[in-house]
């Protein structure tokens, strides 16, 4: 019996279950059902989180200022919904007020009303004011060091009370603005070692002071007043990885009822989606990196899919994405990519926003779709666009995860 039981568990993991996997009947609950309507969403990416020497600057890495226009032509190509990713360091006083800077905040406030007038719901956020990334100039360069706090609970006071009187400030300004608004407490908080470094090892301080610290920014939004007492507010666990998410994210006690979504990202794989070392994916890949089974994703999304929305607790992926190819015969493998992905991702009522860093490079982050100031397609964005929002908006009852790995295209390689 043991046997059986187990054979049937590897056929309902493979990829000739794809239709069974789909036939997961979706939560209904209201928060599930706000969160579909994101849609397949757009990221305005290395814009208001874009920073150098310790200040955030919205044309600091390359894009130029964002315009209706921009908001524009995201609606018009399909997508549902935007996030602002917003950096705040360099516009924050001294404590203990912590305020911050008039005119920053008025932009941020334009972009978002900019947005809504598009029609999008938008969500704005924490961004790079953490320290994590690989690449960090110096520890110590971002506010928000969960090393620090770690080793140091007076750090992490200092941290959480910052925290408070920020996103008090963040809602005080959006009091007024609708549920249409979302914000997101924090974006991959991490020690630099993108979850294989020392929280594999502290036996779980790095995740409890995570822990700590969206309970804070839940807090002091509900006390922001206004609509922040039932805003729906986007809560990421470690590095915003869907497993360490499933694992060790406890979700933060809220007076508001079901007002709580988890927000994760993927790029996997990122030999494949991110660095395009490898350039094909799927069951009909030669040149693939490991994890490029559609099994491997759909795994993924069903962890989130039973520890979240089965139980009415909306997720969604505040980023993913692939980049552009070099090659015309490799870059069907990144549209397939799209279209099963965001198939997968629909059947199990978990909305996604892709991420666009204005870069139409092929290669290696290469992630522009629309151009951040006019809101017109760049490169071959179009064609990228379709594949993901058609994919999604497809309630065809042939379209189904079995039809589209049936498309998957043929390697060229030998």
């Amino acid at each position: 019996m043991k046997k059986l039981v187990f054979l049937f568990s590897v056929m309902l993991f493979s990829i000739s279950s794809c239709e069974a996997q789909q036939k997961q009947r979706p939560a209904t609950s209201e928060a599930v059902q706000f969160a579909m309507s994101m849609g397949i969403g757009w990221n305005l990416g290395n814009q208001m989180d874009a920073h150098y020497n310790g200040c955030s600057y919205e044309e600091g890495w390359g894009n130029k200022a964002a315009t209706q226009q921009t908001f524009n032509g995201v609606a018009k190509a399909g997508f549902k919904s935007v996030r602002i990713p917003v950096t705040w360091m360099g516009h924050i006083g001294n404590a203990p007020a912590y305020t911050i800077e008039k005119g920053w905040m008025d932009r941020v406030a334009e972009l978002v009303d900019m947005a809504h007038n598009a029609g999008l719901v938008v969500i704005i956020n924490i961004h790079h004011d953490g320290f994590g990334a690989a690449d960090t100039p110096s520890k110590g360069a971002h506010w928000i060091d969960l090393p620090a706090a770690v080793a140091d609970e007076e750090v992490n006071l200092r941290i959480k009370q910052e925290l408070t009187m920020v996103w008090l400030q963040i809602g005080k300004r959006f009091a007024n603005y609708g549920e249409w608004l979302v914000f997101e407490t924090l974006n991959e908080i991490q020690d630099g070692g993108w979850g294989g470094g020392a929280n594999r090892t502290d036996g779980g301080a790095q995740y409890r002071v995570l822990n700590e610290w969206n309970q804070v920014c839940v807090d002091a939004i509900r006390a922001a007043g206004g609509e922040n007492t039932h805003r729906y507010i986007g809560v990421p666990g470690y590095v915003c990885n869907p497993d360490l998410t499933v694992e060790n994210l406890v979700l933060p006690t809220d007076e508001a009822e079901n007002r709580l979504m988890v927000a994760v990202h993927s790029y996997d794989p990122w030999a494949f989606a991110g660095s395009a070392e490898k350039n094909e994916w799927g069951h009909t890949g030669i040149d693939v990196a490991p994890g490029s089974e559609e099994s491997a994703y759909v795994g993924m999304l069903n962890r989130l899919y039973n520890m979240y929305v089965r139980r009415g607790v909306p997720v969604y992926f505040g980023e993913f994405g692939a980049v552009r190819r070099a090659s015309a015969t490799d870059e069907p493998f990144r549209l397939y990519y799209f279209r099963y992905i965001c198939k997968a991702m629909r059947d199990r009522s978990i909305p996604a926003l892709y991420w666009d860093n204005g870069n139409s490079k092929a290669g290696n982050d290469g992630f522009g779709v629309i151009d951040h100031r006019t809101g017109k397609y760049i490169g071959n964005g179009e064609q990228a666009v379709r594949a993901m929002v058609d994919s999604w908006e497809n309630t065809d009852p042939n379209y189904t995860l079995q039809s589209v790995y049936n498309t998957a295209p043929q390697s060229s390689r030998k």
